[in-house]
């Protein structure tokens, strides 16, 4: 079961106010529900394949139905949002039963729109939130970028007040800048964050603390972000010391997975510093 965050004791009136059924209760769903009823929106219903996972994630909104019946028709809502994983749409889509001419957004960062283009009885939609969550773990809302995408005007204009209710950054991304824009997310993100459990694992080995590379890791996020990073890349591969990157070889030979890793992401590097646009600084 997923926690969800506080919500106040009483959902927040508003003159804008949309109804939203969400399709899916697990990580997206579990923070979008609370956040939209605290922007004053009414979420009407919870749909998912789990009854329980649906009710559980209903009884803490205020109002809201929940059931695990793909057949929505007499749901009254301004759209439905498929907060379920990338690789779930399509078979929700073949399932669900949608009242005419509903509007009906995916939350995929890596699906194009046209995925809705064989249910001719939707309006489809993209409502992308470029954010990683996790349970447990409070979400900014009003930070995280919103990207949204729509077959037509209309349903553009409601996703667009939709998404503007909870965050200061709404962009309209089309599906090809927005399939790369996940690609992005996923070597920013997962790959960042399963690099640095490599690093974990090799300090417990060491029986050194993984806090210690804590301001190293603060101080290459903030660098990055604050220049283009492959102008701000250090360290022995980019540097060309070939007996360092020997000797941490031979550290990782009782992890052959990682140190494959390793050696691409060195020769990755190396090749970067031989673009034509390479950072002329001497690295440290």
């Amino acid at each position: 079961m997923l926690p969800l965050p506080a919500l106040p004791t009483a959902a927040v009136s508003s003159p804008n106010a949309l109804r939203v059924v969400l399709l899916g209760a697990g990580r997206v769903a579990a923070h979008l529900a609370p956040a939209l009823e605290q922007a004053g929106h009414r979420v009407v219903h919870i749909w998912s394949r789990s009854a329980a996972g649906a009710t559980s994630l209903a009884a803490r909104l205020h109002g809201a139905t929940a059931g695990a019946d793909p057949d929505l028709r007499h749901l009254e809502a301004d759209v439905f949002v498929l907060a379920v994983p990338d690789a779930a749409v399509a078979s929700v889509l073949q399932v669900a039963h949608f009242p005419i001419d509903a509007l009906v957004a995916h939350t995929a960062g890596a699906l194009p729109l046209d995925v809705f283009a064989a249910y001719s009885g939707v309006r489809g939609g993209v409502f992308y939130p470029l954010q990683t969550f996790s349970p447990g773990r409070a979400v900014a809302w009003e930070t995280v970028p919103l990207c949204i995408e729509a077959a037509e005007t209309d349903g553009e204009a409601t996703l667009l007040r939709l998404a503007h209710s909870l965050s200061h950054d709404v962009r309209l991304v089309a599906t090809p800048a927005r399939l790369a824009l996940h690609v992005a997310a996923v070597f920013a993100s997962n790959f960042t964050n399963h690099v640095l459990g490599i690093s974990h694992a090799l300090m417990q080995e060491a029986g050194l603390p993984f806090d210690l590379l804590a301001p190293l890791v603060r101080e290459t996020t903030e660098k990055a972000l604050a220049n283009p990073p492959f102008t701000v890349q250090t360290g022995p591969a980019a540097r060309q010391d070939t007996p360092t990157l020997h000797r941490h070889e031979a550290v990782l030979a009782a992890h052959p997975q990682w140190q494959a890793l390793y050696k691409a992401l060195t020769i990755s590097i190396q090749q970067q510093a031989q673009a034509p646009a390479r950072n002329n600084e001497d690295p440290k």
